[in-house]
Order: C-alpha cells, then sequence, then structure tokens
C-alpha cells in the first residue's frame, strides 16, 4: 500500500498501549490514530477512524480480542488484524485466526520485527510467528476438526494443479516464499503468483486462512508434516 499506515492499539493495559505508540510513531511511515482499552472500544473506533491495521490483544474486557477481531472484518472498511499476545493460551490461535486475524506475534518480540510485522499486514501479506505456527499445528493434533472444511473448500482442491497443490502444502507448513522457493526449485516471485492463484481458488482471505484451510481440508497432517 501507499502513503501513511494508520494504526489503532487495542490492549487494556496503558503501558503496553504507551509503548507500542511509541514505538508505531517513531517509525517512518507509520502513525497511531487511535487508542482502545476493551474490544468494543476498539471496534467502534474502527468506524470512525478507518485505520489500516490493529494491533489486537486477545484478553480484554467487555469484548475480547478474538470477537473484536470477528466484528472488524464485518465492517465495511475493514482493517487488517494483527494479534499481540503473550501466548499464555494456545487455543487462541486457531480462534482468531478463525476471527480473520492475518497475523500473530508476540508481546516479546523486538520493536524492528513488531514494525515490519504492521508494515507486512498493511501490504496485505499475513504473518505467523514460528512460535505461533507449531502451536497452530499442536493444536490441530490434539483436537482436529474435520467438520470445520467447506464442502466448497473440499471440491476446490481438485482444480489446483499440481504445482499449486505443492505450493499450498509447503504454505501449510507455515514457510515464506523465499523457503518455499528454494524447496520447490523456483523463483520467489513464481511462488507470490501461486500463492495469490491459491487465495483466490480456495476463497482465503490471506496467508493466514490459507494455512487454517490446509489443516481443515487435511491437506497438511499435523503429525506427519508436509
Amino acid at each position: 500500500m501507499t502513503g501513511t499506515i494508520r494504526v489503532l492499539i487495542a490492549d487494556d493495559e496503558a503501558l503496553v498501549r504507551a509503548g507500542f505508540r511509541l514505538l508505531v510513531e517513531f517509525a517512518d511511515g507509520l502513525e497511531v490514530v487511535g487508542e482502545a482499552a476493551t474490544g468494543a472500544q476498539a471496534v467502534n473506533q474502527a468506524r470512525g477512524l478507518r485505520p489500516d491495521v490493529v494491533l489486537m490483544d486477545i484478553r480484554m474486557p467487555v469484548m475480547d480480542g478474538i470477537e473484536a477481531t470477528g466484528a472488524l472484518l464485518a465492517q465495511p472498511h475493514a482493517p487488517r488484524v494483527l494479534v499481540v499476545t503473550t501466548f499464555d493460551d494456545d487455543e487462541n490461535v486457531f480462534a482468531a485466526l478463525r476471527a480473520g486475524a492475518s497475523g500473530f506475534v508476540l508481546k516479546d518480540t523486538p520493536p524492528e520485527q513488531l514494525i515490519e510485522a504492521i508494515r507486512i499486514v498493511a501490504a496485505g501479506e499475513a504473518l505467523l510467528a514460528p512460535s505461533v505456527t507449531r502451536r497452530l499445528i499442536a493444536e490441530f493434533a490434539r483436537a482436529p476438526r474435520p467438520g470445520a472444511a467447506s464442502r466448497d473448500g473440499a471440491a476446490a482442491l481438485g482444480g489446483l494443479t499440481e504445482r499449486e497443490r505443492e505450493v499450498l502444502v509447503q504454505a501449510g507448513a507455515g514457510r515464506s516464499n523465499a523457503e518455499i522457493a528454494a524447496a520447490l526449485h523456483v523463483s520467489a516471485a513464481t511462488v507470490k503468483t501461486h500463492v495469490s492463484r491459491l487465495l483466490a481458488k480456495l476463497g482465503a482471505r490471506d496467508r493466514a486462512q490459507l494455512v487454517v484451510l490446509c489443516y481443515e481440508l487435511g491437506v497438511v497432517s499435523p503429525r506427519a508434516g508436509p
């Protein structure tokens, strides 16, 4: 995207919000347009402020970050949601992804990586911290959800080319475009093209949702891996 990235910070701890504000406002091309102490406040503010990205805590009063993410994605001009969490509760990973989060980072993420994560999500990509992907896989291994996959999604798999299926499996394992390119001996640009086609064919909003679909549709086994 072009222009300044507008960021809304949602966290029930004032010190955390202040720290994020300081980081964001010192970064080139980013600005904080608002702060929210509850999920409900974040949803209400987003309607008027039109942020590009919402930094979303999960555990908040009135409305938690998972419910707020779903409500934000239902708005006409939906922002991207980047969940920033301490990761105390593994099951929140799947729930927030299902609600529409485009990425996850941990609260101990280095400042420069947080800023880069905001830019990645704002550009329409998805970002999953490696530890988040591992926990997502572990969650599916413990409690697979075979009934969650839609019939349309399962049918769409039949329309994929062999190369697209290979890219899908790699993406489902949480690998980046560069890593997929190296594994399949193609260029990163070619991988990006395949990922774009996969998103369109499978009706996935972004790469994060693509990972979820891989497990729901059984393309990737949490026990066996890709």
